[in-house]
């Protein structure tokens, strides 16, 4: 394997919390001033599968670039140690990119829903190693929300239709709505304040 610490190691908590804070700034901020646009996307994005194309396919791509041998260049730059495991990397190498051709091709029916689960798994563990074995003030925040990141995405790839029935029954009404987007925008400002202040450093 490739010498040197993995660059997920290498992500500092508050770059880490800067990030994540930005795009929760973003997603539930438009959610909430654009309320009644923002409702009629949710409603269609279960079953895009156009969009769903590209969750899927980036998703897959970015756990080939785990599971990549360690001679490839560029291609290896994000190539994971899984230690017993490493026998079965070819096995995924060739696996994953038939895995997500099938998907694509005959798996369209929440299409999205999966390939976004699949993106929530992948992010989590970055946000992780970003937040391990670091003592900053409030750090607990950072698991916390991965946790629930990887939750959500299990729950996405294996029972889809569940993200469907939720966006129904938050979509009814429109304090339901607003106060998710609230809730959201109000984390995100959060994890934002944090990555440029306490977790400086870090």
């Amino acid at each position: 394997m490739k010498e040197g610490p993995h660059p997920y190691q290498e992500i500092s908590l508050g770059t880490a919390g800067l990030i994540l804070g930005i795009i929760l700034v973003a997603v539930y901020g438009f959610m909430f001033f654009k309320a009644d646009v923002s409702k009629k996307i949710a409603q269609k994005l279960p079953r895009n599968a156009d969009l769903g194309t590209y969750f899927m396919g980036f998703g897959m791509v970015w756990f080939w670039l785990l599971v990549a041998p360690p001679d490839k260049g560029i291609f290896s730059a994000l190539s994971m140690d899984l230690g017993e495991f490493n026998k079965v990397k070819t096995y995924l190498m060739i696996g994953v990119p038939l895995f997500c051709v099938g998907m694509i091709v005959y798996v369209r029916e929440f299409l999205f829903v999966r390939g976004l689960g699949l993106c929530l798994l992948m992010a989590s563990a970055p946000l992780l190693y970003a937040s391990d074995f670091e003592d900053a003030p409030l750090q607990f925040l950072m698991p916390a929300v991965c946790y629930v990141m990887i939750i959500k995405g299990l729950y996405f790839v294996g029972m889809p239709y569940l993200f469907r029935d939720w966006v129904n029954w938050v979509t009814a009404s429109d304090t339901r709505w607003r106060g998710l987007a609230l809730g959201g925008l109000a984390l995100g400002l959060v994890f934002m304040t944090l990555g440029l202040t306490a977790w400086r450093g870090y």
